[in-house]
């Protein structure tokens, strides 16, 4: 199935999966010219990982920017919020096809604003989740098993495409263009 000019596309998958990590490849190696925008985040989270790009936000100037009604998507998840913001939309209308890294939990309220958008679930192995999770030392092990009980748990539903992330991001960022009906 090829994923129309000016859709959403919807990326999911658990925390570790590696959704940054391939939409990093991806933005670098995608189909010229350029046919995917990618949706960056505004998140309450400190920008002090290289691995994800966001915009870093506090809980007081994310709540003033939805007060504002600055996003297009919002959402919470493991104690941080996450936005879109309306700009980062815009290309759709323009014809393009724009990649947001989304919630899982969030899909059928958004698939409710966008209901022709294109949902991809990213997944990975559990053991192989684990290890990323650990090396990202950004939580306890404790807490990192509380996550993959979770993750095992939620079965994503409704979606178009499942994507899997085992291998080096070009394998994944590979899929992930054929899963859009897109080739480099």
């Amino acid at each position: 199935m090829s994923v129309r000019r000016g859709r959403l596309i919807y990326l999911i998958g658990p925390s570790g999966a590696g959704k940054d990590t391939v939409l990093r490849w991806l933005a670098r190696h995608q189909p010229q010219p350029a046919q995917l925008r990618i949706a960056r985040r505004t998140i309450t989270r400190a920008a002090d990982d290289p691995a994800e790009t966001h915009e870093a936000v506090t809980p007081e100037e994310f709540a003033a920017l939805l007060r504002a009604g600055a996003f297009a998507l919002h959402w919470e998840a493991n104690g941080l919020r996450y936005g879109i913001r309306r700009e980062e939309l815009v290309p759709l209308a323009d014809g393009l096809r724009v990649v947001v890294n989304g919630s899982r939990a969030q899909l059928q309220q958004t698939r409710r604003l966008y209901p022709d958008l294109f949902a991809v679930h990213l997944s990975t192995p559990p053991e192989l989740l684990r290890q990323r999770l650990l090396a990202r030392g950004r939580e306890s092990s404790d807490m990192i098993d509380t996550r993959l009980t979770r993750n095992s748990q939620l079965s994503p539903v409704d979606v178009d495409a499942e994507v899997l992330n085992d291998d080096t991001p070009e394998r994944a960022g590979l899929r992930l263009l054929a899963a859009f009906g897109l080739h480099r």
